[in-house]
């Protein structure tokens, strides 16, 4: 198999991207895809290279020494000594402390860039219980009532580093951050990644039902993540609630101690904490200083633009747009905004045009720039691409990544991102300053699916394509 170099392993790191259905639900909360894939470009085919009896395989890490971590959603993280061989083992075994329901679970995971001489790899996962409780309090499960969705049982999420060695892992987990507050079964953590600066960056959705709105009126007790302006138990209303998914704005509303939730983090790969050079870092709120980005529903992937600090995120839309974000430089002293839940796409939500709210009052009348619109957006209700072919009515912005030198020349520097509800992968030209440019966009593949999958995965490098349908792995190539 071509890739199985240091090199092209290497290539591989930076640009994994994933779509997970758990449990029958998408991030956007259709139902799940299934697993035939039809190439609609020429020249790629579809090689099984790993059937191992993966456990909902969600996420690879591919080592510099050329090993591959997959991290499986229930908890477990299983080692390949390289992309050839056919009997991995288990390397982490997270099941007890680990969420494994709906869309939540084990769904991020990456290597340390300096992997092997620094041994480290970065797990992202839901935890069995709200933060700061000894798991597991559910056992994988959500008693009724409170239900799994509308109510939903509170779980909170960490951020670990884990040790590796040729005979397993060292000592045991070390908690960087255990934070979050998660309602539902949806809109959890996602992506954990290393940017070029060296810094370590984690996102998080606004952690509320994905049936319902919420601002902080559900729940058994109500508003259990005791949002302002009550306690736990106090059912928030409008105006005045910041609950819900308003806690995506939770930097606009300084007088409670603030969330992760709706945000993208970039922190200390050794401790967690916040880096100095961080735009709130000389702010008194420990989780202030580690957001770069909020006003997210769902970052659920996200990938640097190779040699540039320009961060790319595909956050899952509700009932009208889905987003391609563009964080012009996530390591810069600004902290972008990108509006949710008062703004949905570029446009302000008419729900709040209508309904009185603070957080979303305020927003609006903040001055011009504030928000920052999506780089590219695409509606529920339209093709994507003139006569692409993929089903219209719905939308999951789940993948995101890079092509890397390799390509044919018509994907130099192309960026690729995946819809999951449409079972479409659909691809963005450069611009002349090397930018995904909007105006240039096409179809790569249509997924034609029948069944019911968990996970599907796509890598993209300069000669190998890898999928993941129900354990197994293909390559493209």
């Amino acid at each position: 198999m071509q890739g199985g170099t240091r090199t092209a392993v290497a290539t591989m790191l930076a640009l994994a991207t994933v779509v997970v259905a758990a449990a029958g639900l998408r991030p956007g909360g259709t139902e799940a895809a299934s697993a035939e894939v039809a190439p609609l470009t020429p020249g790629f085919s579809d090689t099984l290279v790993w059937e191992a009896n993966l456990a909902s395989p969600v996420d690879l890490a591919f080592a510099p020494d050329g090993r591959v971590f997959v991290a499986e959603r229930r908890g477990t993280i299983v080692e390949f000594d390289s992309p050839g061989d056919k009997q991995p083992k288990v390397f982490a075994d997270l099941r007890t402390q680990t969420y494994n329901i709906g869309d939540k679970g084990l769904l991020g995971l990456t290597v340390d860039p300096a992997f092997p001489q620094r041994p480290y790899l970065y797990a992202l996962y839901s935890l069995d219980g709200p933060a700061g409780s000894t798991p597991p309090v559910y056992g994988d499960a959500c008693p009724d009532p409170p239900g799994l969705t509308t109510d939903g049982c509170v779980s909170g999420a960490r951020l670990s580093r884990l040790t590796w060695s040729p005979a397993g892992p060292v000592g045991t987990e070390r908690i960087l951050i255990e934070g979050w507050c998660h309602q539902g079964p949806s809109h959890g953590i996602g992506t954990v990644a290393f940017g070029p600066d060296g810094a370590l960056y984690a996102g998080s959705g606004d952690g509320t039902d994905l049936t319902d709105n919420d601002w902080g009126q559900h729940g058994i007790p109500p508003n259990p993540c005791g949002d302002p302006p009550g306690g736990v138990g106090t059912a928030l209303t409008l105006p005045t609630s910041e609950g819900g998914f308003f806690r995506a704005q939770d930097l606009r509303t300084p007088a409670d101690p603030t969330t992760l939730d709706g945000a993208i983090i970039r922190v200390d790969p050794d401790t967690g904490a916040a880096l100095p050079d961080n735009p709130l870092a000389g702010s008194a709120d420990p989780n202030a200083r580690r957001i770069v980005a909020h006003g997210f529903r769902n970052p659920f992937r996200f990938a640097f633009r190779p040699g540039t600090d320009e961060l790319y995120v595909g956050d899952v839309g509700a009932g009208l747009w889905e987003e391609i974000n563009r964080v012009p430089d996530a390591g810069d002293g600004v902290v972008d905004n990108f509006g949710w839940p008062c703004y949905e796409g570029a446009a302000r939500k008419p729900k709040w045009e209508k309904r009185a709210s603070d957080v979303c009052a305020a927003l609006f009348a903040a001055p011009a720039g504030t928000v920052r619109a999506p780089r590219f957006q695409w509606s529920h209700d339209a093709e994507v691409v003139a006569g692409d072919g993929c089903p219209v009515g719905a939308g999951a912005a789940t993948g995101v990544a890079f092509a890397p030198g390799g390509f044919p020349a018509e994907y130099q520097g192309a960026f690729f991102f995946a819809d999951y509800a449409r079972e479409c992968l659909f691809v963005m030209s450069p611009d002349a300053n090397g930018r995904p440019d909007p105006a240039n966009v096409g179809t790569v593949y249509l997924m034609n699916n029948a069944g019911n999958a968990f996970a599907v995965s796509l890598y993209i490098t300069g000669n190998i394509r890898v999928w993941r349908w129900n354990g197994a792995v293909w390559v493209q190539q």
